[in-house]
């Protein structure tokens, strides 16, 4: 009996300095250890890791909203991605390592080994085109014969109707340029309309390197890729109307849109013309269905401006990254417009200024004909939401859910594994560069940190970078897409 008594009152104690340790993560292990010594309980549990704590905590957070979407309809932009080595298909190419130099159009081989340079010494996504169809013909079967070459679903649109296609109550229309190859890829439950069907597929050239991949002089100081792509349909977006065409019969209770970007290999008079038939067809949808714009890697400041002006009043969220941001505050004299490009993490306060200032000036309010209430700004480390107060709702869940699925696409895992992910968002940050905004100390116990600015809410939530990512392709894609599913939007009043 007293043998068992003291095993009992041994167990008793374990209990109480595990729930010590799980309550108060935060003090110092050396008091544990002393704690748990001096009961004689033998080594104490090395204390949990901060990735693990985010991680457990945005799975308690992340929650299903009241009302969920149903029909999904995506479009424009589909193609075939050939994802490979940058550095393997220079070589293979005959390339020697030159000096970085950008390009917003890539014209020869040359050109494309110097902007893959610049952006991989960067460690930043970019996407050109290439306008020599032939020469990017010879380049498209170097690449695709290499022995390491994959191909996958690609394009913005096919990109994020694949991942809805994963929630199996979701039912899922996709509008693109869609060949064979691409047909066979796509998830059985993605719908294709038959005039989105084409004999031959758009391919896209998507060349990665990891962190620390050299090439010549250029060291990537994280894991990216450069695409790039001679693609005139999906350029041209010659599926637009065949998509405003499908909703009437599908009925979708949210449009997603993409591919405005491939349009910067067009002339500046077909460029106007289709984005007026953009803004006319968004138009055209049913009042109260939600729009959202997926951007992506820009050159043309006044295609940029031009998108801004025209096409963002007329969609209810948008989605973009630190490259897309800074851009568009370049093209119309924003905010921070100045800034030539970031230095390594893209600062919060500037980051927050800038989703301000689009919110503000080119969002829904009283005396403006706009419907943007929604920005999901993505970066490497760290994600923020900003909303129009009043318009959206479970926007914790649905940034956590952006951030977390950051981490498990890059590392293929189903879950978060602390193992292979390490946190690098800054623990200290001010909410504004422009005026006294707070300053704010992050801990992995409070995962998502919100802060409000004039009837706009922000909330901000670190990333777990995948330490040796399997595939960085669409992962933008698939934070915008998951961001989206824990998203409500709430009825008109």
């Amino acid at each position: 009996m007293a043998l068992w008594r003291g095993s009992a009152y041994a167990g008793f104690l374990a209990l109480v300095v595990g729930c010590v340790f799980l309550l108060e993560p935060e003090l110092p292990a050396s008091a544990l250890r002393s704690l748990w010594s001096s009961l004689r309980l033998g080594p104490a549990p090395a204390p949990a890791s901060p990735e693990s704590r985010l991680a457990a905590a945005w799975d308690a957070l992340i929650v299903q909203p009241a009302r969920r979407w149903r029909r999904v309809a995506v479009g424009v932009n589909a193609c075939v991605d050939v994802v490979l080595s940058g550095v393997k298909l220079l070589q293979a190419l005959g390339l020697s390592p030159g000096h970085g130099r950008d390009h917003a159009v890539l014209h020869s081989r040359n050109d494309l080994e110097e902007a893959f340079a610049h952006f991989m010494g960067k460690g930043a996504a970019a996407e050109r085109f290439f306008s020599n169809q032939e020469a990017f013909r010879d380049i498209a079967q170097v690449a695709s014969e290499l022995p390491d070459a994959q191909h996958y679903v690609g394009g913005n649109a096919a990109l994020i109707g694949q991942k809805f296609a994963a929630n199996t109550d979701l039912q899922v229309l996709l509008c693109g340029p869609v060949g064979p190859k691409l047909h066979e890829l796509l998830d059985d439950s993605v719908f294709v309309p038959p005039e989105s069907l084409q004999e031959l597929d758009e391919f896209h050239l998507i060349l990665e390197y990891q962190a620390g991949e050299q090439w010549g002089q250029s060291e990537a100081p994280h894991a990216n890729r450069f695409i790039f792509s001679h693609d005139l349909s999906n350029g041209a977006m010659n599926m637009l109307e065949v998509f405003v065409s499908s909703l009437e019969e599908f009925q979708p209770d949210l449009v997603v849109l993409s591919g405005l970007h491939m349009m910067e290999g067009q002339s500046k008079e077909l460029q106007t013309k289709r984005l007026l038939e953009v803004v006319t067809s968004i138009s055209d949808i049913p009042m109260g269905v939600p729009v959202h714009l997926e951007l992506a890697s820009m050159t043309n400041r006044e295609l940029m401006s031009s998108i801004l002006q025209q096409v963002f009043p007329a969609v209810t969220s948008l989605g973009l990254n630190e490259q897309e941001l800074l851009f568009l505050s370049q093209s119309a004299s924003g905010p921070h417009s100045s800034l030539s490009s970031w230095n390594g993490v893209p600062d919060v306060g500037v980051v927050s200024d800038i989703l301000f200032w689009i919110l503000k000036e080119h969002g829904k309010s009283e005396s403006r004909p706009s419907d943007l209430t929604r920005i999901h700004f993505h970066t490497l480390v760290y994600h923020i939401l900003a909303t129009v107060d009043g318009h959206w709702a479970n926007q914790l869940a649905a940034v956590a859910a952006g951030a977390r699925v950051a981490g498990t696409q890059a590392c293929a895992t189903k879950t978060i594994d602390a193992q292979q992910v390490s946190l690098k968002a800054p623990q200290e940050f001010v909410t504004s560069r422009l005026e006294a905004g707070s300053r704010i100390v992050f801990s992995p116990k409070e995962p998502v940190v919100t802060w409000h600015r004039e009837g706009i809410s922000f909330h901000f939530t670190p990333v777990l970078i995948c330490k040796d990512p399997v595939r960085t392709v669409g992962l933008g894609d698939a934070i915008s897409a998951e961001g989206l599913v824990y998203s409500e939007v709430l009825p008109r009043s």
